[in-house]
């Protein structure tokens, strides 16, 4: 007999989810499916099947390879799925993040930025990117 566990504990156990609570809202929040199908946290996932992931507005599948109950370091969660996701959707997701993070540079000798300085940056950012959708 195969094992099975709960899909929102594998999600979180294999790194894909850095909460339990995020993966149980993922899938509750109908972004967690197999086939055509939507699924429930409770949902008890084997060795074979696929999940399609959809996470900042990125469609992953991913084959359950081992299913695990307890969190594990990088390196061991690797060993537990496999990436079955098209190099279309990787190289959309490679171009969005590559480049977008430069530091921010301030003029050397003007310190760090005032509390004022600091809210208007924030709301500037904010102006460009909806951080609800993460």
């Amino acid at each position: 007999m195969s094992e099975k566990i709960r899909v929102d504990k594998w999600l979180w156990a294999v790194r894909i989810y850095k909460s339990r609570t995020a993966s149980t809202d993922a899938c509750k929040a109908g972004k967690i499916s197999i086939g055509n199908s939507e699924i429930k946290p409770s949902y008890l996932v084997q060795s074979g099947q696929v999940l399609e992931v959809r996470k900042n507005g990125f469609s992953f599948l991913f084959k359950v390879i081992k299913p695990i109950s307890k969190r594990v370091s990088a390196p061991e969660a690797i060993l537990a799925y496999e990436n079955q996701t098209s190099e279309d959707e990787l190289q959309k997701f490679n171009s969005f993040y590559i480049g977008k993070n430069k530091a921010e540079i301030r003029d050397k000798g003007t310190g760090r930025p005032t509390k004022k300085e600091r809210r208007d940056l924030e709301e500037y950012k904010l102006d460009f990117f909806d951080w609800d959708d993460i």
